[in-house]
């Protein structure tokens, strides 16, 4: 299976930001939309990529300097200030193997799928986990067939 293949079961929809809005309506269109990422454009090109985990770190970062001392609102924080600057993308010939393999090594949840500089989606590794899933109960129903089809020991 390829990456091309688990964005065929994906929404089309795909959720971005500029760099210079605010991170917290960044964080509404994630909550609102249960996304766990965006995409963060410019000029029509991919430049970014935030995540709750760049959400909670500089939340995190904050909290820290706050107690020594004031620090400016959280509210004033930007997109580009706190997201994955040139995020590493995976192409959507990769096999399903070869990204489990990018994304556990590069501690990344999700990957933007880029073919010729032009963002097709984003990958998550839920999205491998259900690929996975579907791919291994798809190999289970044609095993249980071929079983059930055994010819009788003559």
């Amino acid at each position: 299976m390829q990456v091309k293949e688990i964005l065929r079961t994906k929404s089309t929809t795909l959720f971005t930001s500029k760099p210079d809005a605010l991170l917290s309506e960044a964080v509404v269109t994630m909550a609102d939309a249960d996304m766990g990422s965006l995409v963060v454009m410019e000029g029509g090109r991919l430049v970014g990529l935030l995540t709750f985990r760049e959400v909670v770190q500089i939340v995190a970062k904050r909290q820290r300097e706050q107690r020594k001392g004031p620090t400016p609102p959280v509210a004033e924080i930007r997109v580009g200030d706190v997201m994955q600057h040139e995020p590493l993308v995976v192409t959507p010939g990769m096999e399903l193997n070869d990204l489990r393999q990018v994304m556990i090594d590069s501690h990344q949840r999700y990957l933007p799928v880029v073919e010729d500089g032009t963002l097709l989606g984003v990958v998550s590794f839920l999205d491998v986990a259900r690929a996975v899933l579907d791919e291994q109960g798809f190999e289970n129903k044609m095993l249980k067939a071929y079983i059930r089809d055994w010819p009788a020991e003559a």
